[in-house]
């Protein structure tokens, strides 16, 4: 057998006790090799202390919370609350605009306002006779024409699947319209080249990450959604459903360790400072979560819903996804820099980890801010036509809802990066026998990925 003394070790060698170095490669070793060396069980038990009970509370919130279904109610024919059936467009022909009347409104000539200016368009060009066949309902098979104008941004061809709305009370000859395209095969294959990227490089851990993240879309479709919905209070349906996708999207993905223990703990504490910070601010700047056509909507439906609450439930659930990103990954960093250097105390190991830590604070608040920047471009650009100032863009609800948004859940993840560099530094450090494995010095039993244990 290899002597310690002759074993290769071209991680820990190439690095010695330069601190910096060894921080860029705590971050990539904790995604190339397998898991830390086992902690004592005395920490163990101290990490149980804190985690069984909060995993008692999540499993009680959701035995009291667990919604009976969507409560049922009469459709009001508005927006996302039509009936809809499935159809085939069976033909399209050339007609002109002027033969189907297709202006809405009567033309003027006036092409200076808007609606004057559509109204001339419509009267004008050739416009699309669509037939279509509705496929699924009680009226399968019956036919109805839809005429599409030449400046529509949805245009039909022969043999394209789209979303009719049906209306009983309407009277016959409009009871059915196209509302949408349907969209399944494109999404469903997409969804399959997801898989499979995440499978071709993750394996084992890219499986068990999309089953955690169906079990993330079943809390939240059938505890979440339905619980809000009942009238249920919207934050603290969040912060019990955050809670139990948390608990198994992490332990799934990254096993029941005391490595993954201390992420949640990081990650439970930043959502609760998350949780704390938007009660303040959507208080404080009176933001009611009723900005647009479908809050309103849901307000009409169901008055009880608290939509300040929902908003708020919104920015937790928001959060969660990136804040497991930095948890894992802070807490990785310092156990990869304690195995690779078992001498560190926690002040060392905090400080090289922080390191880490601030280069993913600047990537992941970048990212934050620009993927709720991204999702309100139409709404800016509208502000930008009006040539509002910025003052008075940032005052108005829509922006500043997604403001504050933004930054109570980037402060969340700005301080889930100490939390969790801490508590790992803390919980890594104090795990110290004075021997291992076949009485060598831990930190011979530690060096070599081919050597280390589960937890």
């Amino acid at each position: 057998m290899t002597s310690p003394q002759q074993q290769p070790e071209p991680h820990d060698h190439a690095h010695g006790p330069d601190h910096g170095h060894a921080t860029g490669h705590g971050h990539s070793h904790s995604h190339s090799h397998g898991p830390a060396a086992p902690v004592s069980q005395h920490l163990r038990k101290v990490i149980a202390a804190v985690l069984i009970p909060f995993a008692t509370a999540v499993l009680v919130g959701l035995v009291v919370l667990w919604p009976g279904g969507t409560p049922a109610h009469e459709r009001t024919g508005v927006g996302f609350d039509r009936q809809t059936e499935q159809g085939t467009v069976v033909s399209v022909e050339q007609v002109d605009c002027k033969d189907v009347n297709a202006a809405q409104v009567p033309p003027t000539g006036d092409t200076s306002t808007p609606e004057g200016r559509e109204a001339v368009n419509a009267q004008q060009g050739q416009c699309e006779k669509a037939t279509i066949e509705v496929t699924s309902g009680a009226e399968k098979g019956r036919t109805f024409t839809e005429i599409v104008q030449p400046d529509a941004p949805r245009q039909l061809h022969e043999g394209q699947g789209v979303v009719v709305a049906y209306a009983p009370d309407a009277p016959r000859d409009l009871q059915y319209s196209v509302t949408d395209v349907n969209r399944k095969l494109p999404l469903t294959v997409l969804a399959g080249i997801f898989a499979l990227v995440v499978v071709l490089v993750g394996r084992m851990k890219g499986v068990m990450a999309l089953i955690s993240l169906a079990a993330s879309f079943l809390v939240l479709t059938f505890f979440i959604l339905p619980a809000i919905l009942e009238g249920s209070n919207p934050l603290v349906v969040a912060v019990v459903g955050s809670s139990a996708i948390m608990l198994i999207a992490l332990y799934m993905c990254h096993g029941l360790s005391a490595r993954t223990s201390v992420a949640v703990l990081g990650t439970l504490i930043s959502l609760l400072l998350i949780g704390l910070l938007g009660s303040l601010f959507v208080g404080w700047a009176s933001l009611s979560g009723n900005t647009d056509d479908n809050t309103g909507l849901i307000h009409g439906l169901y008055p009880d819903i608290d939509m300040s609450g929902l908003l708020l439930a919104g920015i937790i659930i928001g959060s969660l996804g990136v804040l497991d990103d930095v948890t894992v990954t802070q807490t990785s960093a310092v156990w990869e820099l304690h195995q690779a250097d078992p001498r560190m105390g926690p002040r060392a190991l905090y400080r090289a980890g922080i390191r880490i830590g601030r280069d993913h604070i600047a990537s992941v608040v970048n990212t934050l801010v620009l993927a709720y920047a991204g999702a309100a471009l139409p709404l800016l650009l509208l502000f930008s036509i009006a040539q509002s100032s910025m003052g008075t863009v940032a005052n108005s609800e829509l922006v500043a809802e997604e403001i504050v948004r933004t930054l109570v859940g980037s402060i969340g993840l700005v301080a889930a990066v100490p939390v969790t560099t801490v508590l790992a530094a803390l919980v890594v450090s104090a795990d110290r026998p004075g021997s291992d494995v076949g009485g060598q010095p831990r930190a011979a039993a530690v060096r070599g990925g081919r050597r280390r244990r589960a937890k």
